[in-house]
């Protein structure tokens, strides 16, 4: 994620020279504040939640908790990550759902912060928590709009209703009244209103914001507010707040800014919540927010909860079962290969879950080097084999190499890296049958692996990076130069 790129860099280059001391003197306290002052003010966070954020890390810096530690450096990084918590929502929250259905959800915010994409990427989220959501076009002003929400949710499967044809014909507020009553007659539980916005904030966007909010009486107004807009944004959504009110707020592009000064303004300047966030184009490119997930991203000590949460969600259990007998039977396949691949792909950007890893801002050149379409390459290759062929790729001579690489648009070296990762994959499987412990070329053993004592091999020391040590109690260490080839059988 590209987001807080720029205010991570910042924030671990100070306190890596906070590390080089040994204790820490009021001189070095106010020169750390001034780097995290300077750092947030170049990210385009607000300047009141600036000045009340380091204030708040000067003054728990400077008291006992910090003067009596063992390691005052690290103590004040945990500072920070909890103060960074606290301005971006502390615990957070969920959304609210109506003790009667249906629930309904209102959205609002100006002309192309995307809120149309947002309606049904947030209509596909509660259809993979088992509601039933019925998305409203009640953008009846912009030309296309109404279409544009009938394609985008038949793209996630969950139905639109758009009695109106829009561009500029119907009365947004009889439709919104008229979704109710739809919604109860089909049996939708959760109905999401997708309304009109302007190029700026003013009196008939607010008007009709608040009529059609005084018609359906939502359970939740969520403000979309694009991040990439950045300090405009939350001058936008005070602006609205002040004028009609919102309950929750949604970023979009999330995924495109560098800086984060959204994120990190709107919670103190509107004291409401972010409840989702929009990562990608794709309608999967959403998350719920959790402030401290967040504060670990821009601290680089990694999202592993998310990470996980994404590997659920993507591996089928019954797969994985069958998967585990294959290893410890070593009947591991091209075809297992192929659809080890496919559940890889359903958790999205290989860039992005590298990223989550604690550390990652040390591997970023790596990271950047990834070329997401291997997978696609490697698919391709695979699936211009014969059945015979990927039970035992022994079989593939010089000759069947290079049909397969006709066959996939890629060429006879492509084909041969995959076969060589293949055979790789399938040793590190043995390993992994044996109890033993893998390892990726470059990278080490694999996170969270155990690794049996050496009796003869001194105990490594921690390092005084918080980063670095989340890292070593995972079991990763970041590589000294970029692994040749890449981990789906292509060359980098």
């Amino acid at each position: 994620m590209a987001t807080f790129g720029s205010l991570s860099d910042r924030l671990t280059e100070t306190f890596k020279s906070l590390r080089q001391r040994g204790s820490l003197k009021p001189a070095d306290i106010d020169q750390t504040v001034r780097d995290i002052r300077r750092a947030l003010l170049e990210s385009d966070v607000a300047l009141d939640v600036v000045k009340s954020f380091t204030q708040t890390v000067k003054e728990r810096a400077l008291g006992e908790e910090v003067s009596k530690a063992l390691n005052p450096a690290q103590q004040v990084v945990q500072i920070v990550m909890e103060e960074l918590e606290a301005i971006l929502g502390g615990t957070g929250r969920r959304l609210a759902l109506a003790k009667t259905p249906p629930t309904v959800i209102m959205l609002a915010g100006l002309q192309g912060a995307g809120k149309t994409s947002l309606a049904a990427k947030l209509a596909l989220y509660l259809k993979n928590e088992g509601h039933t959501p019925v998305l409203v076009a009640c953008d009846l002003q912009r030309p296309g709009a109404v279409n544009q929400l009938q394609t985008v949710g038949g793209q996630v499967g969950v139905p639109v209703f758009a009695p109106q044809p829009g561009s500029g014909v119907g009365d947004p507020v009889k439709v919104a009244k008229e979704s109710l009553r739809h919604a109860t007659d089909k049996l939708h539980d959760v109905v999401i209103i997708d309304t009109a916005g302007r190029l700026g904030v003013d009196e008939e966007m607010m008007a009709q914001a608040a009529a059609i909010k005084k018609a359906v009486t939502p359970d939740e107004v969520l403000f979309v507010l694009d991040a990439m807009v950045g300090q405009d944004a939350v001058n936008t959504a005070q602006a609205f707040r002040e004028g009609v009110d919102f309950t929750g707020v949604v970023l979009t592009k999330l995924d495109g800014d560098a800086r984060g000064g959204a994120a990190l303004s709107v919670k103190g300047v509107t004291d409401r919540d972010i409840l989702f966030v929009g990562t990608g184009e794709k309608p999967e490119d959403f998350e719920v927010f959790y402030p401290d997930r967040m504060a670990k991203r821009i601290l680089d000590l990694g999202d592993i909860l998310t990470l996980i949460e994404q590997a659920q969600k993507a591996f089928d259990e019954e797969t994985q079962r069958e998967l585990e007998e294959k290893f410890r039977s070593e009947t591991f396949t091209l075809e297992d290969f192929l659809d080890q691949l496919q559940q890889v792909k359903k958790m999205g950007s290989l860039q992005s879950m590298l990223g989550m890893l604690p550390g990652a801002r040390g591997m970023q050149e790596q990271i950047d080097q990834i070329d997401e379409g291997d997978i696609s390459r490697t698919e391709a290759i695979i699936r211009s084999m014969t059945p015979g062929e990927r039970l035992n790729p022994k079989v593939l001579n010089g000759s069947r190499r290079k049909r397969i690489a006709g066959g996939s648009g890629t060429t006879v070296t492509d084909v041969n890296q995959l076969i060589v990762r293949f055979e790789q994959a399938q040793k590190m499987m043995k390993t992994v049958a044996k109890g033993g412990v893998p390892r990726i070329p470059g990278m080490g053993p694999i996170p969270g692996a155990r690794t049996k004592k050496s009796k003869t091999k001194k105990k490594a020391p921690r390092s005084g990076n918080p980063a670095k040590r989340a890292m070593e109690q995972l079991g990763h260490n970041p590589p000294s130069a970029p692994s040749s080839g890449s981990s789906f059988g292509l060359g980098s």
